[in-house]
């Protein structure tokens, strides 16, 4: 078996016409930032049909060079992803036989944007988000590893190999390097080549990505619930309680980041309990949000209100206890029978919830303040309504926008957050496949093999990039409301 080349068959037609046209994008944008500092100020004019009128003469030649260069570069890029599909193995190179691998993700990322165009404008803000380029680029970017995570956890696809067997020989080999016969695996070559232990890099990036998905989004909203459960009465109320909390909340971001990491993730630390306890107490704000949020919303309805506040209780209850236990650990009660799951990184999971928290309080609380003097606020108690109600059905949905905004940035924070526990080996095994763990693994050889370290760090890079492009998004939409 011949190792693969980059692009194969496909690359003797399809790389010089993409060499071709990257040269002409970049000869087009250097001429358009030239011809921008000689060319006279521009006003705005409109064509008789009311549109606005195209710019002339060399800087308007200029615009729509780097136009079309850029929609043939794209052009190519999709060539590089559909053709593959339908050649024989190899034949398409290492591309293409990634591109292949990755074939559900494109199916559901077509869907996806397809059912969400046409129905955008009965989608709300999540609608409004498609008449975006950015937050369009930013969203496929995001839900590109969100379907990955989801094939590769829930149906055992897209990985190539085991990401934790090793196959002699093929330490820190190359891309496309061939697998020994008898070697077990999907297709007999490493993709991305091997690691410092002859593990396959294709299949542990995309094997991270469901530790990065699974544990990012989760974090955040748990954050957001400790963040609103207790910034909405600070900033409503104020007082000795706002004093108090904020108080609570700048001592916690007066630390450092990576040392509250250290701190609460190191052995001697996890022995005393303390994140157990932590958890304990962190985790039970859904319960207190979800709760207060019913009570307030049918407290007229006695009858009603019970029948939903039962089951979403005990529900979300069972949840919080099956999360909290953990076998080994101080709070270890529940019978195996009762315990639903058990998280073996509890601990960095709460370090993340626990960073994460103070920095939401303050500017739930920041909201707060603004919107508690307004007219539908005064309405609202002028109907007789309780704080609560105020503050979780007038307050908090009028705060959305930036709450929503923020919500995808502090993935990305999270995301990265992540990574630095990875790389720095805190409160993770050393076999673990996130992103922070492999680059760390590869930065040691770095400038001998570079293959091992680029793959996952291209992967944290694309997801973080195309979490603050969604949040960019979203943000310009929120503000045409």
């Amino acid at each position: 078996m011949e190792a693969l080349t980059w692009t194969g068959s496909l690359g003797t037609i399809l790389n010089p016409v993409l060499m071709i046209l990257l040269a002409l994008l970049a000869v087009a944008i250097v001429a358009q930032m030239i011809l921008g500092f000689f060319a006279p100020a521009q006003t705005l004019q409109s064509n008789p049909d009311g549109t606005i009128a195209a710019t002339t003469g060399p800087l308007g030649l200029a615009e729509t060079g780097v136009k079309y260069t850029f929609l043939g570069i794209l052009l190519i890029v999709i060539a590089y992803i559909v053709v593959p599909q339908i050649m024989p193995y190899g034949a398409a190179g290492i591309v293409g036989e990634i591109t292949k691998r990755f074939l559900p993700v494109w199916i559901s990322l077509i869907a996806l944007f397809a059912v969400s165009i046409i129905y955008k404008r009965k989608l709300g803000l999540y609608g409004k988000l498609f008449d975006s380029t950015v937050g369009m680029i930013g969203f496929g970017l995001v839900m590109f590893w969100v379907f990955t995570a989801l094939f590769v956890g829930l149906f055992d696809m897209i990985a190539t190999h085991d990401y934790l067997s090793q196959v002699s020989g093929l330490k820190n080999k190359g891309p496309g390097i061939p697998v020994p016969e008898g070697t077990a695996g999907l297709i007999p070559h490493y993709l991305l080549g091997g690691d410092n232990l002859a593990r396959d890099i294709f299949s542990r990036v995309v094997q991270g990505s469901v530790f990065v998905i699974a544990i990012a989004p989760l974090a955040t909203i748990f954050a957001f619930m400790v963040g609103i459960t207790l910034g909405l009465p600070a900033g409503f109320y104020g007082g000795k309680l706002d004093t108090f909390l904020s108080f609570v909340a700048n001592l916690i971001l007066a630390f450092p980041v990576i040392l509250l990491f250290y701190l609460l993730v190191t052995p001697e630390i996890v022995e005393t309990g303390i994140p157990s306890y932590m958890a304990a107490f962190l985790f039970v704000f859904p319960l207190i949000f979800f709760g207060v949020l019913l009570n307030s919303r049918y407290y007229t309805q006695p009858a009603k209100r019970t029948a939903i506040l039962v089951p979403v209780l005990g529900i979300l209850g069972w949840l919080y206890l099956s999360v909290i236990n953990q076998k080994g650990t101080v709070i270890d009660f529940l019978p195996a029978w009762l315990d639903l799951f058990d998280i073996s990184i509890l601990v960095v999971f709460v370090s993340v919830v626990f960073v994460n928290a103070p920095t939401v309080f303050r500017i739930v609380r920041g909201l707060t303040l603004d919107l508690r003097t307004r007219d539908y606020v005064a309405a609202a108690q002028t109907r007789g309504e309780g704080a609560w109600y105020i503050m979780l059905w007038e307050i908090l949905p009028n705060a959305r926008g930036p709450l929503i905004v923020d919500f995808c940035l502090r993935i990305g924070y999270t995301t990265i957050l992540l990574g630095t526990l990875g790389f720095f080996g805190l409160g993770l095994s050393s076999e673990s496949p996130d992103w922070g763990s492999t680059i760390n693994e590869g930065r040691k050889l770095l400038l001998i093999f570079a293959h091992p370290a680029l793959p996952p760090a291209g992967a944290l890079l694309s997801l973080v990039l195309g979490l603050n492009l969604l949040a960019d998004g979203l943000r310009e939409e929120s503000l045409k409301d």
